[in-house]
């Protein structure tokens, strides 16, 4: 049960006291050290009388139901609502963040909506939703509240969504994960320079968060790289990427390759163009992924579902939309009978395109 010190602040656990008197927090591998008052660079943990604290407990940056593969997820429940939500504050520096108003957001008047995980839950069943996302800024920070919130899901039957760059000590992510049921992870780049300079962290601790993942547990995985001219979009990069992937996570994780535009503090780069979207998708199907995608450009072909076996169109997309669905009751391919890795309902969802937002408390 989480332990509050107010209304909206909690203790947490992971975190340990320093010999010259500062508590080092141990949620993730920035490891922050902190004197009395001071916070974290994710802003929203805090050294309050020698202990970590997290200070924005059951509050969000705002709620709304989204369709699934917005998050992004293809293969799991394709078609169905998520209610999705986050907090404010983030343990990377992305100079290219796309939720920087949220992610590095430094006020608290930033989280207007107020919600217990109950409410939450309760709040998803009453809109039909089928799951419930952590999204919006990374769940790492607000872990306490994303964990209650799931377990109060997990007993109205609804699932739960990690949207996440994977930035996360050994020790919380066992307990985080045993509550998820899929999770898209970011997978930024694939050189330590970029996530060093650019992220503000370190690739390795990703790349030990995407193994767990796949190997110790049964939550259903999917990886986006935003894909940056000039910074990670080399074909040599995305070789050994794909191949890392295929190596380590095996062939049937699907990869979204989606487009950047300029934003935060990297406004003097292009957009992505189409063509590396498109080169960066090829180079992952010869590697031997099974499913890659491109995001944020309207491209139908790409982001349609094929059987990695006949190359039959499994699930067809137009956006968010799905038009075509050629799998049976039990996830294989009408075409061929080769299994779809995923997670499926019998029948696919109608939610569409819509976004709609939501008013809690």
């Amino acid at each position: 049960m989480t332990d509050f010190v107010t209304k909206d602040t909690v203790r947490t656990r992971y975190w340990h006291t320093l010999d010259d008197g500062r508590v080092q927090c141990d949620l993730c591998p920035r490891f922050c050290k902190m004197h009395k008052g001071q916070r974290g660079l994710c802003f929203v943990r805090q050294n309050l009388d020698d202990q970590i604290v997290m200070t924005s407990y059951g509050r969000s940056s705002g709620f709304a139901i989204d369709p699934i593969e917005k998050k992004p997820l293809n293969h799991f429940l394709p078609g169905t609502p998520v209610f999705s939500f986050g907090t404010a504050g983030c343990n990377l520096a992305c100079n290219f963040c796309q939720n920087w108003d949220i992610s590095k957001s430094r006020e608290m008047d930033t989280l207007m909506s107020k919600a217990s995980p109950d409410a939450i839950a309760q709040t998803a069943l009453d809109y039909g939703c089928d799951s419930v996302a952590y999204t919006y800024n990374d769940p790492v920070v607000f872990h306490e509240y994303a964990i209650d919130t799931a377990q109060a899901c997990r007993r109205l039957g609804i699932k739960s969504v990690a949207v996440s760059a994977g930035y996360v000590c050994a020790e919380p992510r066992v307990e985080f994960y045993q509550w998820m049921d899929a999770a898209n992870i970011d997978l930024k780049a694939f050189t330590e320079h970029f996530y060093h300079k650019i992220a503000g962290g370190h690739l390795e601790p990703v790349l030990e968060t995407l193994k767990y993942i796949k190997h110790e547990t049964s939550v259903w995985l999917e990886l986006t790289t935003l894909v940056i001219p000039g910074e990670n979009d080399s074909e040599v990069e995305l070789e050994a990427m794909t191949q890392w992937v295929v190596e380590n996570l095996g062939p049937d994780v699907p990869i979204h390759f989606t487009a950047f535009h300029p934003d935060w503090k990297m406004r003097d780069k292009p957009p992505t163009p189409l063509s590396s979207l498109l080169q960066a998708r090829r180079i992952a199907l010869k590697n031997g992924i099974h499913y890659a995608y491109v995001g944020n450009v309207h491209d139908k072909a790409e982001e349609s579902t094929y059987c990695h076996k006949c190359r039959g169109l499994l699930i067809g997309r137009d956006w968010y939309e799905l038009s075509d669905w050629n799998l049976d009751a039990s996830g294989n391919c009408r075409f061929c009978g080769e299994r779809c890795a995923g997670v499926f309902n019998p029948k696919p969802g109608n939610w569409g395109a819509k976004r709609k937002a939501v008013v809690m408390g």
